[in-house]
């Protein structure tokens, strides 16, 4: 995609940050000075090349320069604490490592963690980010200057070799290795065209971080249609719709959180933006008031999902020309669906997971969700036993329980250590959370199981309110009660901040490990 792009549209632009302005042409002699520096130093097929980056040009250029040599790119979260992203260098055995100076303590510390050997560190220095400490032997300027702009630019003699080595966020325990491969990365980058009927030349802001399963494999995507990047260090309105409005930025990734943030800003912030900005949607299930809320500030949502496993989103809930008659509300719900599958990828299907067979197409009848095709991971890194389990029976795993509509769009209702449940009844997590969501008071929700000596567990939600907005516990509850069967109203409802990962997903484990500490504290 990259070498074709740079030989029809070389004067295009390809990448903005800050002042930079760069070309698809510039990108490209980047890319191959990057590899080449990469080779001379002895990188090649099946190495780690290790990457501590914003959304930044390195970041971009990485996703082409590494690959190319034969190497795996492991993009590391950047939010992670140093315990762990030592644990995946060692894990991964990388042999160089990429870091921004804003996470030069984190790094440091990693680093000093290790058990194996330390990994070449190249420091990038942004000119848009000030402080930090150099740790490295040099810095990425002068690497990608020492490295030859007429390399030759090769492509992997097989398609199942791998790309890029993801780690996924691990609840308990260290993170699985999520190692995919070319054919899967340039099938789902295809796909994202496809599915998004995403033009020539799109003008893309990276709100989603590249860490996160290669930005959904959109750096490919970019390249195939000679797109503009426009690069975000951090997700904040203050940043995102000033370059909306100057970029004209027409396509957007993020999960819910973010589309959150940008409906509750101010809406001064929104003004003088004329046109509609696509926008893909993924991570937990999107609130419907999340998918009403950005039709009104002119973005318009497509639902998508998936997991690392499978390249990031594999689904896609396609919409169907006669919804777009029907009211918001309706609209909204039918969207916040999890679809079918991706057009590259074989199947999506809801199976029972004890007989893999499939649920009814009842919309009632609760199974787990399974993939099954070239979008799909190799394994996990040397973790065969967990690779085996993941795929079990044919089908890929996911842990995400949901139902089947009639009309073959799946609806996720929880991940399965997520269910609630009370009596003997199964509680809906997601289903909870969606009526929270409503209360015109709530940013943002999550609802766990607490211990109860009578039921076993109930649902308690714990609540951040909008700014500036306010309300009680009994209030809420009460609206709950006018939303849903009183079993599945959470018994308590608790206001605060919700922990979340990088990516925006809130970690629901991490209020259930507070709320057990505080069950055996009384």
């Amino acid at each position: 995609f990259l070498e074709r792009t740079a030989r029809v549209y070389p004067h295009r632009l390809a990448i903005v940050h800050g002042t930079l302005r760069q070309t698809w042409a510039q990108t490209f002699e980047r890319c191959r000075r990057l590899a080449s520096a990469l080779q001379r130093r002895g990188i090649g097929a099946g190495d780690t090349v290790a990457a501590m980056l914003p959304n930044t040009p390195p970041m971009f250029e990485a996703h082409f320069g590494v690959p190319v040599t034969g190497a795996v790119l492991n993009t590391l979260n950047t939010r992670l604490d140093p315990e762990a992203i030592a644990f995946q260098l060692d894990h991964g055995e990388a042999k160089v490592l990429l870091t921004d100076r804003e996470f030069s303590s984190t790094i440091a510390r990693a680093l000093a963690l290790m058990t194996g050997p330390r990994p070449l560190v190249i420091d990038v220095l942004d000119a848009e980010f000030e402080g930090g400490k150099t740790l490295g032997e040099l810095d990425y300027e002068t690497f990608v200057a020492e490295g030859d702009p007429s390399f030759a630019w090769t492509l992997p003699a097989d398609e199942w070799q791998a790309i890029s080595l993801n780690y996924t966020s691990g609840t308990t325990g260290n993170p699985k290795g999520v190692v995919t491969h070319h054919r899967g990365a340039y099938l789902n980058a295809v796909a994202n065209v496809v599915t998004w009927t995403l033009p020539q030349h799109p003008v893309y802001l990276w709100t989603l971080p590249m860490f996160h399963c290669n930005g959904w494999c959109f750096p490919w995507t970019m390249a195939l249609q000679a797109g503009v990047s426009v690069c975000l260090r951090r997700v904040d309105p203050h940043l995102i719709f000033p370059l909306i409005r100057e970029q004209k930025v027409t396509h957007m990734c993020g999960a819910p959180i973010v589309y959150g943030m940008l409906v509750n800003a101010p809406a001064a912030l929104r003004e003088g933006i004329g046109h509609t900005v696509q926008g893909l949607i993924a991570g937990a299930a999107p609130p419907a008031a999340i998918i009403e809320g950005c039709e009104r500030i002119g973005i318009d949502i497509t639902h998508v999902y998936g997991l690392t496993e499978v390249y990031g989103p594999a689904a896609v809930c396609a919409k169907q020309e006669e919804w777009a008659d029907l009211p918001i509300d309706q609209r909204a719900a039918l969207n916040a669906r999890q679809g079918v599958a991706y057009p590259l990828q074989q199947d999506v299907t809801v199976l029972n997971p004890e007989t893999m067979q499939p649920v009814p197409a009842d919309g009632e009848t609760m199974g787990e969700i399974f993939f099954r095709g070239n979008i799909v991971m190799k394994g996990y890194l040397k973790n065969p036993e967990a690779t085996a389990e993941a795929f079990k029976g044919g089908w890929f795993h996911t842990g995400d329980l949901a139902v089947m509509h009639p009309d073959g769009y799946v609806k996720i209702k929880d991940r399965s250590k997520d269910i609630i449940i009370s009596g003997g009844e199964n509680i809906s997590s997601v289903e909870v959370e969606e009526v929270l969501y409503r209360h015109p008071a709530v940013a943002l929700a999550a609802v766990v199981a607490v211990p109860d000596p009578k039921w076993g567990e109930v649902p308690c939600a714990v609540v951040e309110l909008r700014d500036g907005a306010s309300a009680t516990p009994e209030e809420i509850i009460e609206f709950c009660r006018g939303h849903m069967a009183r079993y599945k109203v959470p018994k308590q409802i608790v206001f605060g901040v919700l922990p979340k990962t990088s990516t925006g997903k809130i970690q629901k484990f991490q209020l259930r490990q507070q709320f057990r500490s505080a069950a055996a504290i009384e």
